[in-house]
């Protein structure tokens, strides 16, 4: 099953709760939250009182995607505040397996985030401590960006790394992804899509859902599915 995790880094901050309810009740899985420290990447966004804030309007799980410099400090007060599922970037982590231990220690689903520049082999051995793998498709930061088309192959190549090692890790696509290359990402073996500006730049954001859900779901039985 393919999943869709609106980002609400792309929603109206004004009224992120109506935002949050709007998609779910359009049939998103899980709602996706960056978490930006203007330091690992060139923005600041929310903190724990947003999440839990968040929390309160949605049952839906929440992906909170830590891309400070630091994530260790903030992992127990995220999960207090009602994070379900916690990734870290491996380009912060210098303990990685002690990092994704905590996470699983303290309940949440941990996760693994790579730059689009940042090399597989730098997670080879955290594969079996994760639920999932997050492969940014592009530069993390800010929402808006275009697709970076190398990183489909990249998408790939993991697929084939957890099949070989029999591991059942999720991948999780993040940056540029809309109803153009919801196929191909699909098919090359991603199986989360976070969905910013293509679900909250729409005039209906619930119509956007819908559309991108069949759309995903219609891949996953035929991978010659096209928009």
């Amino acid at each position: 099953m393919v999943q869709i995790a609106p980002s609400i880094l792309a929603a109206d901050f004004a009224d992120l709760g109506s935002a949050i309810r709007l998609t779910e009740s359009a049939g998103a899985e899980v709602i996706h939250v960056d978490v930006m420290d203007g330091h690992f990447v060139p923005n600041i966004t929310m903190g724990p009182p947003v999440v839990a804030s968040i929390r309160k309007v949605t049952t839906l799980p929440l992906d909170v995607h830590l891309m400070i410099e630091d994530p260790d400090a903030y992992i127990q007060p995220f999960v207090d505040a009602g994070a379900d599922w916690i990734s870290v970037h491996v380009e912060t982590c210098p303990h990685l397996d002690r990092t994704l231990q905590l996470i699983r220690s303290l309940g949440a689903k941990p996760g693994v985030v790579l730059n689009p520049a940042t090399s597989l082999s730098t997670v080879d051995e955290a594969l079996r401590l994760v639920d999932y793998v997050l492969v940014m498709t592009v530069n993390p930061g800010f929402g808006g960006q275009r697709f970076l088309p190398y990183t489909l192959e990249k998408v790939q190549r993991l697929r084939k790394v957890i099949q070989h090692k029999g591991l059942s890790a999720k991948i999780e696509v993040d940056g540029g992804v809309g109803l153009d290359n919801v196929p191909d990402l699909v098919k090359s073996g991603a199986s989360i899509l976070v969905v910013g500006s293509q679900i909250f730049g729409d005039l209906d954001p619930a119509a956007a859902v819908r559309k991108l859900k069949a759309l995903a779901e219609r891949c996953a039985v035929d991978p010659q599915a096209l928009a």
